[in-house]
């Protein structure tokens, strides 16, 4: 099978033929249609952040595909079946956090395309507990990113606690922001879009943004305080002052949901003005099977939308380019 692989951390990724991998007990090998671009994977095989993946090893966490064989006793997948490997590739499903809902935060986790063989490969192996059925209907170009983008934002509006009625920011608008803007809308909130670029502001406005706020001309807090304050903001943008802004767009009483993770971010909390104003930041990371699955059905149901540019896996190395330039919309999908 043919791979993209991370021989070194920060130097381009090696297209190369490996021996197709062959599932151990538990597990599946799945026959890649699609897998997704996230910048994720750009940390990944830079080795940006202080846990670090460790060469040789293929990216990837929006890997979806059929499933081709089944190890020993895997009993709820069928061969030909289809199925996505999401960054959550295992937990221990024993643990406080497991036991409780929130196996994303389990300790003994492996992630997918970081810690084992991701998606940008024409084969993969994934544990079968943990490879999610995908609905018929849905195109495996669209069930790519639904696999990390569009649980990931899902997830941080579950944890900001949407309602009807409220105004969200979304502080980013591109491969996960663009379905951030649809969940909100789903939930029933005025959306307000901040980004940098006319291509995404247009395309939120397309999505049903609600408030469009172009941060190169305007100071977002002061806009979404024009409207009263945001009683949440979903955090994408990876630069400090986009977190500042979004903290200083919140009403009193909201919520700052931290998502995006730079390679060296950090954030000055003003701790009395937090405590007076009763705000709440928090972290989000990823979703748990439940959310994908809620996320998959939503999208079944035709109530979202996937932008996306579809590449060969050889681009990989420019496609990586294009996206820390900026110049990609929404999401690449690298078709197999």
């Amino acid at each position: 099978m043919r791979a993209a692989v991370v021989r070194t951390l920060g130097e381009p990724l090696v297209i190369e033929d490996r021996p197709d991998p062959e599932p151990g007990p538990g597990q599946v090998l799945i026959r890649v249609e699609a897998s997704g671009l996230c910048h994720t994977d750009i940390h990944a095989a830079h080795g940006d952040w202080p846990v670090k993946p460790s060469p040789p090893f293929v990216p990837g966490h929006e890997g979806v595909g059929i499933v081709e064989a089944l190890g020993d006793g895997v009993t709820h997948l069928t061969v030909g079946q289809r199925v996505a490997a999401p960054w959550l590739g295992s937990a221990c499903g024993r643990c406080e956090h497991c036991l409780t809902g929130w196996e994303t935060l389990c300790v003994k986790q492996q992630n997918t395309g970081y810690g084992c063989d991701g998606g940008y490969a024409e084969k993969m192996l994934a544990e079968a507990d943990f490879a999610q059925p995908v609905p018929d209907g849905i195109d495996p170009l669209d069930a790519a990113p639904l696999t990390c983008a569009g649980v990931t934002t899902y997830k941080a509006l579950k944890v900001a606690g949407v309602r009807t009625g409220q105004l969200v920011a979304i502080s980013g608008i591109g491969g996960l922001g663009h379905l951030a803007v649809q969940y909100a809308k789903i939930a029933g909130a005025t959306v307000a879009a901040i980004d940098v670029t006319d291509d995404k502001l247009e395309l939120a406005a397309e999505l049903g943004a609600d408030i469009l706020i172009d941060a190169r001309k305007e100071d977002p807090a002061a806009v979404l305080q024009e409207h009263g304050g945001a009683h949440a903001a979903i955090a994408l943008a990876v630069h400090d002052e986009a977190f500042a802004a979004a903290y200083g767009g919140l009403r009193r009483g909201g919520k700052l949901v931290l998502v995006g993770l730079p390679a060296h971010g950090t954030m000055q909390l003003p701790i009395f003005n937090t405590v007076l104003n009763g705000t709440s930041v928090i972290g989000s990371i990823v979703g748990t099977r439940q959310d994908l699955d809620e996320v998959y059905r939503l999208h079944a149901a035709g109530r979202t939308r996937v932008i996306r540019q579809v590449r060969a896996l050889d681009s990989v190395n420019e496609s990586m380019d294009e996206v820390l330039r900026g110049q990609i919309t929404a999401r690449i999908v690298f078709e197999m």
